[in-house]
Formats: C-alpha cells, structure tokens, sequence
C-alpha cells in the first residue's frame, strides 16, 4: 500500500514465512512529518461504476450486457426452502424437467472429500495474523474525514499557486530558456519600445519601470512558489540530510572493515597460499616443459622421416614406409599444424607417396616379368618370397588392387615366349629345316614330320604344366597375403583395442605419454610383414607394447630415449587427449582393403589362376592351328591322331586338377579337328568299302586265323582292334566258314574286311569319345551304304557289268543273303557300345541302328523272295507242258526235282537248317500251287480213274526225292493239297 509521497512497508513472512505468519520489516524510519498524509483505504471498496474494484464479480451497475452466474434471477435456495413444498411438490420441477422427475436423495460423490472445520484451521491461523496487521495499520492511518479536510485545504492553496504561476510567460518556464539567444531575448526585453525616433522620453523611461516591475513579479511569484514547495517538501530534505550523515559513518565503519579483512587475507595469502601456489606454478612449469620436450623430440623424428623412408625403401620395406609417411602426416595435422618449419613438409610427403606407389608398381612388374621369363627347368618355388610379400602388402595397403591385371598381362607375355622358346629349341636339332629362309614360326612347325611336331606339342604341353605351376604358386603367395589381411580384419581389431587399454589402465607397467605412439610409429616400432604373416606363432608382448621387427631397432637405436616409462617425471600427463590420439593413429594401421574387397581380390586371384590355364590352351590351340592349316592333321593315320587326342585330353585334364576348372578352347580346337579327321576317315574307309564291293564276285572267301580271332575277341567283349604281334607268324590254316556264336557264317572277304571296318569305328571312338555322335552317324552311313550297294550288285544285277558276271546265282543271292544276316548280328552289339560312350541326351541318335535293321531284315526278304521267285518262275514253265500220260515218273516231274536239288546242293551249305526248311516249304508251296493250277486245266481230279494214279505216282517221286534232301527228310509237303476239295 502505497501514499502519495512514500511506500509503507508491505508485511512479508517473517523468517522465511513458516508458518505462514507474516510480519512488517521494522526498518529505520524516517521522522514523521507534522503534515497529515493522505493513505488509501485498506478497506475493499464497493463496486462502482468505474471499474470492478478488488473483487473479481460482475457490476451490478456497468455490466449489463454479458451474461454471468450473477445475472440468475431464480433464487435457488428459497425455491428449495419452500414453506409450500408439500403444496406443490411437482409443480416447479415438473414444469421444466418433466413428469417423471422426482426428488431423490443425492448420494455423496466418491471424489469428493468430506470437509469440515479442521480444514480451514491452518487458514485461520494465518489470517488471524494478517487481521492484528490490518488492525494496528487502522489505528495509524487518520480518519478519513480529517484527511479529506485536509486536502482539500491543500487542494485550494495549490489552485491559488498555480494560478500565479499561470500569469508567468511560458518562454520562462521552457527548458531551453537562454539570453544569450537573441529571439529570446527581444521577446524578454522588447527594444523597440524603448527606442524611439527622437530619444528616451518618459514613456521610455514608464515602459522600461512597467517591465522592470512585472519582472520583478514574475520573479517573486516564482519565489514563493518555491518557497512554498520547500516548506512542503523541508522535512525530506532534513531526512535526506540525516540519512547522508548516516551513511557517511557507516561507510567509514565498512572501509575500516574491509582494511582490517584485507590485512587478515594478506597474511592468509603469505602464509598458506603463496607456497602451495608456487609448488603448482613449477609443477605446471615442468609439465609445460615435458610437452615442449616431447615435442621437440616429436619434430626430430618427423625430420628424420625421409631418410627412414629411404632406408625403408631399399630394404624393400614398403608397408613401413607408406605407414611411416602417413603417421607423419597425421602428426604434422594433429600434433605439429602450424610449425613453419614443416610447411611444406606435407607436400613433399604426398609426392614422396606417389613416388612410392609408382616404385611398387614398377617393382611388382619387374618381379612379374623375372618370374614368369625365368627357365622353366628351375624349382617351382616362389621367386624372392619376402620380397613378394612386401610388394603385394604395400600394393593393398594403397588400394591399388589392379596389381593383378599387370600381372596377367606379364603371364600373357611369358606364354608367348614359351612357345617361341620350345619351337626354337626343337628346330636345332632338325637339320631339314633352315631357320634363316623359314622365319615364321607356324612355316616351320608345318614342314615338321608329325613325330617331330608331336614331340614339340608334348614339349610345349610339358612346359605349360611347369608355367601353371609357377603362377598357381606365387598366386597362393598372393592369397595367403589377402586372406591374412582379411582374417585381421575380423580378429585382430577388437584384440588391439583391449591391448591399448591395457596399456593406458596397467597401473606398473609402461605407459605412452602424450606423442609417444605417433613416435613410436616414426621410429618404425609397430607390426611387420612378418609379424602379419606368421599369424599361427604367438605374439609377444613386452610390458603392454606391441612386439617389434627386429628391423625396427635399427631406427630406434637411432633415435634414443624417445620412449619414457612410467617412473619417468612425465608419466602423470597421460590424458585422454593422448589416449584418442594414440588411437586415432593406432588406427591407421588398418586403413587396409575392406574385407569384401579383399574377399573379392582371393577371388580374381582364382580367376587369375583360370585365366592362366586359358591363356595356356589358347597358345596350344595356335600351335594346333598352325599344323592344320595346310590339312596336315586331317591326313592323319587313326593311330596318330589317337595319340593325339590322348595327349591332348591328359593335358586338358592335368591343367584342371592343377587349376581347378576344365578349360575348352583346346577340346573345342581337338574336336574341330576331330570333326574333320572323322570326315576323311569314313570317307577312306566308305571309298574303300566302294572299292571292295564293286570287285566283289560274291563268291565264298576263306576265313584268314586273324579274323576268327577278331570275332572272338567281339563275342567276349572286347570291342576293339586287337594289337598286332610281328614277332610270332601266323602258321594256321584259313577256315571255310566264320565261327560266331556257334554258327556258321559263309561269307566274302567284303564282309570280313567291313567287320573291320566297324571295329575301327568303335576303336576310334574308345580312343575319342568326344566325337561318338560324329562317329556313330558316319558308322551308320557306311552300314547303309553297304547295304544298298549290296542290293544294287545282286539283286538289282549290278554285278553282271561292274565286275562281269555272266549270272547272279542262288548261291550269290544265298552269299548275300547271309553277309547280310552277319551284319545283322552285330548292330545291337554296336549300339551297346556306342551306347556306354554317349550322353543320356544323346541317345536319341541310337534310333538309326533300329532303321539300319529294318533295312537289313528287309533286303534279306527280298533276297529269300528272289529265290523263291526264281522256282517259281522255273515252276510254271516246266509244269505248263505237263501231261499225265506214261512212263511214269514223267519227265517233267525229273526235271523240277533236278532243278530243287540243285538249288539245295547251292544253298545247303551257306544257309542255316532252319531257314533252308522255312525257304523249301516256301517253293514246295510255289509248286502246290503251279500243279493245281495244271491239273485243273487238265481235268484230272482224285477219283481214282487211270489219270489220278498216274499223278499220284508222280507226286509220291516228287515227296521221295524232295525228302532224301538234307534236313528236309521230315519236312511236311502236304500234297493233298493239289486236289480240288469236292463240293
């Protein structure tokens, strides 16, 4: 509550309100003036229209408009206390609310809590304090009719002042009132009243007493205005008096404190600060200087960094070196940024890396180059092992993973020369061929006999099996690398890391200051290839350091004393500022390939090694070429070109155990070459097959010992050629027939030589199997042709004018006939065979023995028919003159009984039993048939007049001679047949 001319104090809680009691700061009070103050009514004032007061509810007088809780014009509470309830119980509810609305009881609500007087005693008890504050401030303030008599006094004397004040000009009262301004001027003193055109006169002198005067008022209006306001205002200036005194002593009180607490903390200071203070000021002091001397030993190894890199450099230390250049340049980053000395440090640093880069790319050539060049007749061991490792770590540790390809080109390179090289040694030592006329190297090999070329293909096959062997070697070296880099990089990481905080955490043992691992890697003390590679021996960790090459002594003993331990005075600043830049550049360790990277260089490594044998059957391929090209390889002899193929499928499959993949370039070239040998080779044997048919008399050859034995060798299962033995002659007779299975077979020598012919065939495809589909369908060519030339020569007489004739006999057509049946016998033989030698898919092309035998079935019953046709052709001749008439037997009866037993003495011994009965059953049938027909044109039927006995006599000579023949005696004639039946 404040008054017009101070501010009482408020009440506030005393001693931090507990309680909640509050009390009035009883500060000094000023002395009181004898003037009556006006103060505001504590009292809350009724609303009125000018505002809502101190109480938040509506006016009853301004606020008419907004509807509020205060505007309810129902009485609740006398509607509910109603005198006439039980009158009208209903009435003032139902009205509203409806019919079915009834008073019931209202049960208490659950969230509401019951209240009662012991709730409001904290309230009381804290405002029963404020009600005593209120009370002594009533008795203090005046009555508010003796303060209104007041002012209202005061009230008319300041309207009188003002009104004095008022007749003062404004140009006085203005802040900006100054003299010196000569508008201001000439409006305060107006001269031109006072100058007149004839001198001063008395109006002058009344005007200028008139202004004087009014100045003077005005002058003494304002003096008592002031005086006025002083004697208001005197006590406050009296107060403000006093209360400068006042604070001029309590000023002098507090500065002789201070003086007295600044002497007391003076001598604290001298006595119990400045000595602990300085022990830290030096202690920092010789912190300071560690780091500066750390530091300066940091700068002596970063300066020493290219002369270690050269040293590095020629022990062909490559990973040291490229991991000593990025350490220093990290260093220069992190450690030494700003050093003028190093500005251009980095720069040297970054051409010095390319340089390097270059130096191992370079250098990897170089090896790739000498490896590959050097003879073949050396070991297969890696060339310069360690200096392998190096090159392919330093190579990974830059990324550069296209290493492989230079070594591919190299291996490109190398495999030209190795054939260059082998056809160059062979040529020495054949005198025919002159290497200063032929340069060429294909012209060469060409004029080369097929034993000569064959023993430098071999040569060639020898020296690529040596050269594989040399790339799958140092590749393995090359694997090895990558695969321990990429085993480190799931072990060895998290290893590290639980070292290097071994190292910071061992309370004992050496700790790496602030530094010391970035000096520990300038000084080259870190792992090495050898360490990498030889991962299965233990490392050794000597006091929480990593164990060191001992190539790194070399530079440590160089640069002494740049690793303290712990005892040393510098031990205590190992921070962990030091300790994330000792792993930051730990770290940098790793800034190797990432582990798919490196999954993938094994993996063209292993492509490297597939090209490699690739590459080494192209060059065998050209070799092959350059023979073929004038068709050397397709003149071939069988044995020759088996040889061939067998040198080259062992190559082929020495390369894919030593490569792990079956390369086809030289199986695609061999078998191109193998097409063109099969051509010419069933074009031989087809021409020459050709040849023997048409000479063929078809006459019954002799069967030589060989082919009996080639026979026999076919039945037990050995379908091939069987190896000729010169040192032993041959001393045994030729048989007549061919012995196969037990049968006879009488044949001509074409057939022999055709069974040959076939075993070849198999043979070859035994030696060849890529070429069996070829070789089956050239096979079943030469059956076929066989088989129609055959038919062309004696059935279609062919034979009367290619080899001069005079008649195809039964006994060439019965020749034929079981020639074909021989062949015949071994088809199935052939398909087994050629069977176990294709592919499930390629079975399809076994369907053209099914139609070769069906062919071949068919010729032979075209041959049977033949001579069937051929009786019966003989048969309606003889039978058509036949009269029954004596002697008897007739002459026509002896006739055809002649000509059957020459047919049998023909046929009997070349064809079997069984089918010589089912052929003479075939033309006593032909004869049943031509005598019925004569015998009815004669008119003789079986009525056992004179002319039916005379048949009868005839056809029982007729029985007899045809049942004396051999194996026909219990052949069933049937001869009733001959007569009509009676109807």
């Amino acid at each position: 509550m404040a008054s017009s001319h101070g501010s009482s104090p408020l009440p506030r809680p005393a001693s931090g309100g507990q309680g909640g009691v509050y009390h009035k700061e009883r500060g000094p009070s000023p002395p009181r003036l004898r003037t009556i103050r006006s103060l505001p009514d504590v009292c809350p004032k009724e609303p009125t229209g000018e505002g809502r007061g101190l109480c938040n509810g509506p006016s009853v007088v301004a606020e008419h408009n907004q509807w509020t809780v205060f505007s309810s014009k129902v009485n609740l509470p006398a509607a509910l206390n109603d005198p006439r309830l039980a009158k009208r119980e209903s009435d003032f509810f139902t009205k509203t609310w409806g019919l079915d609305f009834t008073e019931t009881e209202v049960m208490p609500s659950f969230y509401l809590p019951v209240i009662t007087r012991d709730h409001f005693g904290p309230y009381l008890q804290e405002m029963t304090q404020r009600e005593r504050i209120h009370e002594r401030c009533k008795t203090i303030c005046p009555n508010k009719d003796d303060v209104d008599a007041v002012s209202s006094i005061t009230n008319n004397y300041d309207k009188k002042s003002r009104s004095e004040l008022d007749q003062v000009p404004k140009i006085f009262m203005k802040p900006d009132f100054a003299l010196e301004d000569p508008a201001t001027f000439n409006t305060v003193l107006p001269w031109s009243h006072f100058h007149s055109a004839g001198g001063k006169s008395s109006r002058d002198v009344a005007s200028s007493k008139l202004l004087q005067e009014k100045l003077s008022h005005y002058l003494d209006v304002v003096e008592v205005s002031i005086a006025r306001q002083i004697s208001l205002r005197s006590e406050a200036f009296f107060h403000a008096m006093s209360s400068q005194h006042e604070l001029q002593d309590r000023l002098q009180e507090t500065q002789k404190a201070v003086a007295v607490l600044r002497s007391r903390t003076a001598a604290i200071d001298r006595v119990m600060c400045q000595g602990p203070l300085r022990a830290l000021r030096s202690a920092l002091t010789r912190n300071n200087c560690v780091k500066l001397h750390n530091k300066l030993k940091l700068m002596a190894a970063v300066h020493q960094t290219q002369p270690t890199v050269q040293l590095l450099l020629s022990t062909s230390e490559f990973v040291g070196a490229l991991e000593l250049i990025a350490t220093t340049k990290e260093v220069l980053q992190q450690e030494l940024q700003g050093v003028h000395s190093f500005r251009h440090l980095g720069s040297q640093l970054c051409e010095l890396e390319k340089l390097i880069d270059k130096m191992m790319v370079e250098e990897f050539s170089m090896y790739a180059r000498s490896d590959l060049s050097r003879s073949l007749k050396e070991e297969s061991q890696v060339l310069e092992k360690e200096r392998l490792e190096s090159l392919v770590f330093g190579l990974l540790r830059q990324r550069k993973l296209d290493f492989l390809d230079i070594y591919s080109d190299e291996m490109i390179v190398a495999a030209k020369a190795i054939v260059a090289q082998c056809v160059t040694d062979n040529i020495l030592n054949i005198e025919q061929i002159d290497t200063e006329v032929i340069t060429k190297l294909a012209d060469q090999m060409r004029l080369m006999t097929f034993p000569q070329w064959f023993e430098l293909l071999k040569n060639i096959f020898e020296c690529f099996l040596l050269f594989l062997q040399r790339i799958k070697a140092t590749l393995n070296v090359i694997r090895n690398v990558l695969e321990v880099l990429a085993s480190n990089q799931k072990n060895l990481p998290p290893a590290e890391s639980s070292s290097r905080t071994s190292v910071l955490e061992a309370p004992q043992g050496p700790s790496l200051l602030q530094g010391e691992a970035e000096l520990a890697y300038l000084t080259h003390e870190g792992l090495f290839i050898s360490d990498a590679l030889n991962k299965t021996q233990p490392q050794q960790q000597d006091s929480g350091l990593w164990g060191q090459d001992p190539r790194s002594t070399v530079s440590s003993r160089n640069q002494p004393g740049l690793i303290e331990t712990a005892d040393s005075p510098a031990a205590s600043d190992v921070t962990e500022g030091s300790t994330s830049r000792e792993q930051n550049v730990l770290s940098s360790e790793y800034m190797m390939p990432t582990e798919p990277e490196l999954n993938r260089g094994i993996h063209n490594i292993q492509e490297l090694l597939y090209t490699a044998s690739d590459v080494s059957h192209d060059r065998c391929v050209k070799v092959l070429t350059a023979r073929a090209k004038d068709g050397s390889l397709e003149r071939l002899s069988s044995a020759e070109f088996v040889s061939l193929s067998q040198a080259v499928e062992a190559f082929v499959r020495d390369t894919e155990e030593l490569c792990g993949r079956r390369s086809v370039s030289l199986r695609g070239a061999l078998q191109s070459q193998a097409n063109r040998f099969v051509h010419r080779f069933h074009e031989e044997r087809k021409n020459k097959l050709g040849l023997l048919l048409d000479n063929e008399r078809w006459k019954q050859a002799e069967v030589p010992a060989e082919f009996q034995d080639l026979v026999n060798s076919i039945a037990d299962g050995r379908i091939t050629l069987p190896e000729r033995k010169n040192s032993v002659p041959d001393d045994r007779k030729p048989a007549e027939f061919l012995l196969v299975s037990g049968q006879k077979y009488a044949v001509v020598g074409t057939v022999l030589l055709l069974i040959r012919i076939f075993l070849e065939y198999c043979h070859c495809v035994n030696d060849i199997p890529s070429i069996a589909t070829d070789m089956l369908t050239r096979l079943s060519d030469l059956l076929k042709h066989f088989n129609s030339r055959s038919c062309q020569l004696v059935l279609g007489a062919g034979a009367l004018q290619v080899v001069g004739l005079k008649t195809i006999t039964t006994k060439n057509l019965a020749l034929a006939s079981r020639c074909l049946q021989l062949v015949v016998h071994y088809i199935p033989i052939i398909r087994a065979h050629f069977e176990t030698k294709l592919q499930p898919k390629q079975f399809s092309v076994l369907r053209h023995f099914d139609h070769i035998t069906k062919d071949y079935n068919d010729h032979i019953a075209e041959i049977s028919a033949k001579l069937v046709a051929i009786m019966d052709s003989l048969f309606e001749k003889v039978l058509s003159k036949y009269e029954v008439k004596a002697p008897m037997p007739s002459a026509c009866f002896r006739n055809v009984c002649k000509q059957i037993s020459k047919m049998h003495e023909a046929i009997f011994e070349l064809i079997p039993e069984e089918q010589t009965q089912m052929l003479f059953l075939r033309i006593n049938a032909s004869f049943k048939t031509h005598l019925k027909r004569q015998l009815a044109r004669l008119g003789v039927i079986n009525d056992g007049g004179p002319q039916h006995g005379l048949v009868v006599v005839d056809v029982a000579f007729y029985t007899e001679n045809i049942q004396a023949l051999k194996s026909l005696e219990r052949l069933n004639l049937n001869m009733a047949e001959i007569w009509e039946q009676k109807r």
